[in-house]
């Protein structure tokens, strides 16, 4: 059963979402963050990117770097923008992406239920990044940032949220730059936030799509807290951390694709000739080609696109892990063939996200840049449920969900 509970919300003033709201942390640099919060000293990047304040090359991780984030953040709530609901409350955050809406409730998720696995992984974390969110956590004693989760959709879920959104939305907007609409509604009706604590107290678990790190950060910070606290009851706001929770119907996974720098050693027919011992190459000529299944894989090199369609017999279906694209590609064309063993650092190869289009897959080749390009068939939904439930974990960048969650719409604050 899935604990969550309602919670005081820290919000903008509507007149005011536009100018605060902003990207996810990890989804920009320094740089990016500091153009794009030029002229604006209300946006959000001020406390959850504040290295912008500080001379450029300045190091991000420095404790000066922490403490300005709280003493921004303490600025924006004296400065009237980000005010405290007055009442626990939950709220629907609805996003809406080449004319496609999908609709989630932002509730407070258990710490125990993350400490406990029934909130699911299906991506390792890495301590560094780890480390990094909860000193973020710690200091402004926040969760500034919601993360990003799924859940087995549920009819009478779908029911409340329908009429909750039939009412007059709090933000309405479309963020500049991506151009997708972003919309907000406050929950405030006592007997609908009690039937929507009910039902998820009967949904079996809850999957992590995006935010593992900000994910283990925010529990992490609130197991510290229950553990350094000897009155301890388990009421306490610390116990809890923001998520928003997208029913898993309404999300779709894009594709996560690859570039290698070189062939390792072999011409362009050596390699081809390779990779025919283990797929179906069937040359596609200069148009760009998408993969079109499972199992099948576009290859562009050289100024020409190729199918490969995997051979029977060289992948496992009953294998939660075995029947992805990307266990198959790294197996038998990252690694047997190009000699790539270890993704997360090896740097002959670069990941790009399926947002951008395979044009950028061709752009960077054709630049010389890199030297071959592979796109993979997406990972679905059911797939990604099935390797959290049997506790496996997927290879590194397999999953890109967009959009991405905006930020700076409500905060949640541990105590």
């Amino acid at each position: 059963m899935a604990v969550i509970k309602p919670f005081k919300g820290i919000r903008p003033p509507r007149e005011l979402v536009e100018q605060v709201a902003s990207r996810p942390y990890d989804v920009l640099n320094s740089e990016e963050a500091r153009a794009e919060a030029e002229g604006n000293p209300k946006s959000l990047y001020h406390i959850i990117k504040p290295e912008i304040d500080f001379e450029p090359g300045f190091d991000e991780h420095h404790e000066k770097v922490y403490r300005k984030a709280l003493e921004n953040y303490t600025a924006f709530k004296q400065n009237g923008w980000l005010v405290q609901d007055s009442r626990e409350q939950y709220y629907v955050y609805a996003q809406t992406m080449n004319g496609r809406t999908q609709y989630g409730l932002v509730v407070c998720a258990s710490v125990e239920d993350y400490m406990q696995g029934n909130i699911k992984k299906h991506e390792l974390t890495r301590k560094d990044k780890e480390e990094d969110r909860m000193k973020h956590v710690r200091v402004n004693n926040a969760n500034i940032e919601p993360v990003f989760f799924a859940y087995p959709h549920h009819a009478e879920l779908d029911a409340i949220v329908k009429s909750v959104i039939e009412g007059e939305p709090e933000y309405d907007f479309i963020a500049p730059g991506d151009g997708f609409g972003h919309h907000f509604w406050v929950i405030s009706d006592e007997a609908t936030i009690r039937r929507i604590t009910d039902i998820f107290a009967e949904i079996p678990s809850l999957y992590i799509a995006d935010g593992h790190h900000r994910s283990a950060a925010a529990a992490l910070v609130g197991n510290e807290k229950r553990l350094q606290n000897p009155d301890h009851t388990g009421d306490e706001e610390y116990n809890y951390f923001m998520a928003v929770c997208f029913p898993d119907n309404q999300l779709t996974i894009i594709d996560y694709n690859r570039v290698v720098k070189d062939l390792n050693g072999l011409t362009d027919a050596e390699f081809l000739h390779k990779l025919s011992g283990n797929f179906e190459v069937t040359h596609k000529g200069s148009e760009i080609y998408k993969p079109n299944k499972l199992h099948n894989f576009a290859l562009y090199l050289s100024g020409e696109w190729y199918s490969l369609t995997a051979k029977e017999g060289r992948y496992n279906d009953n294998d939660p892990i075995g029947v992805l694209d990307v266990t198959i590609s790294s197996n038998l064309i990252l690694d047997e063939v190009l000699g790539i063993k270890d993704l997360r650092t090896d740097k002959r190869i670069d990941f790009v996200g399926g947002i951008r289009g395979l044009g950028e897959l061709q752009r960077r080749v054709d630049s010389g840049e890199m030297k071959v390009a592979l796109a993979l068939y997406p990972v679905s939904m059911q797939q990604l449920i099935d390797i959290a439930d049997t506790g496996n974990i997927m290879p590194p960048k397999t999953t890109w969900f967009e959009p991405k969650l905006r930020s700076g719409l409500v905060i949640h604050e541990l105590i």
